[in-house]
């Protein structure tokens, strides 16, 4: 089975994460090690060997993922060949690995028992190994006096890495918002706005059909309350209900005054058969 052909960056450090590549000439691929070590559909190859890192990938298993990847959407950059998914089993968002690094998604890396692994920011578990926050923490009562001025570096360097977060999700935003404004320029919102329709539908349909499989209502639901804005329906909705209650009461109470009042009035209007026969005699008489 022809096998991926392992390449490094001459430009990137020695060492540096994304300076080993796999290339395939014969089919024109060129991937990412990273890329391809924490694609959720991925698999190494079986004749992987720790010593020989050049047969690490066949070049069948890389198309294949490449396939399915062609289905799925990333949850920051929007572009589609999202194949890193989050590792919580409901969670539907999908990234590219560099993608997820940039949303701050948590990395997982055992070299040794071949895990890795990815965590979008909501499913965060906490024992990420792309950043040592956590780990300072622990060791900060057993530092030395010698080494506080190393603590304090390591503190302003994570403080510094949250403010570029912070300032990359920001850009991310003005990304998306500058992207919608030029679809409403290219007369684009109008198709966009449709295809949202349709996929809505869609989803309708799944949830009322009673044949609709547990694993797809499960998949559709997720991908619903992922969408911010059926989220917010669904807030705006529950926060009118004790006022749908309310209105309901008053509208029960004027109903059962009204029956009351035309129990009284069928009373006034319609005498007893009795009363009404000793009339009819009496008119007789």
């Amino acid at each position: 089975m022809a096998k991926m052909v392992r390449r490094t960056c001459a430009f990137c450090p020695e060492g540096e994460a994304g300076s080993v590549m796999y290339i395939a000439k014969e089919r024109n691929i060129a991937a990412h090690q990273h890329c391809l070590l924490f694609s959720s559909g991925f698999v190494e190859s079986e004749e992987y060997n720790p010593e020989n890192l050049d047969i690490r990938f066949d070049v069948a298993s890389v198309l294949k993922e490449l396939k399915r990847g062609k289905r799925l959407v990333c949850n920051f950059c929007r572009k589609k060949g999202a194949t890193v998914g989050c590792e919580e089993r409901a969670c539907r968002r999908s990234y590219h690995y560099f993608c997820a690094l940039c949303d701050d998604a948590a990395i997982e890396t055992d070299e040794v028992n071949g895990v890795y692994r990815v965590f979008c920011p909501k499913h965060d578990p906490g024992n990420r190994t792309n950043h040592c926050g956590a780990a300072n923490k622990r060791r900060r009562h057993a530092l030395k006096p010698s080494t506080i001025t190393e603590q304090v570096s390591t503190e302003e360097t994570a403080e510094e890495n949250s403010l570029r977060i912070l300032k990359r999700k920001n850009n991310r935003h003005k990304v998306r918002i500058d992207f919608l404004r030029k679809c409403k320029q290219a007369g684009l919102l109008d198709d966009i706005f449709e295809e949202m329709l349709d996929t809505l539908h869609l989803a309708q349909e799944k949830l009322m059909d009673d044949n609709t499989s547990e694993t797809e209502y499960e998949e559709t639901v997720m991908s619903l309350f992922d969408c911010g804005l059926f989220e917010n329906i669904l807030t705006n909705i529950h926060s009118g209900t004790e006022e749908k209650i309310q209105e309901l009461l008053e509208s029960r109470k004027r109903l059962d005054n009204k029956i009351e009042l035309l129990q009284d009035l069928k009373e006034v209007v319609l005498p007893t058969q009795e009363n009404t026969a000793s009339t009819s005699s009496t008119v007789s008489d």
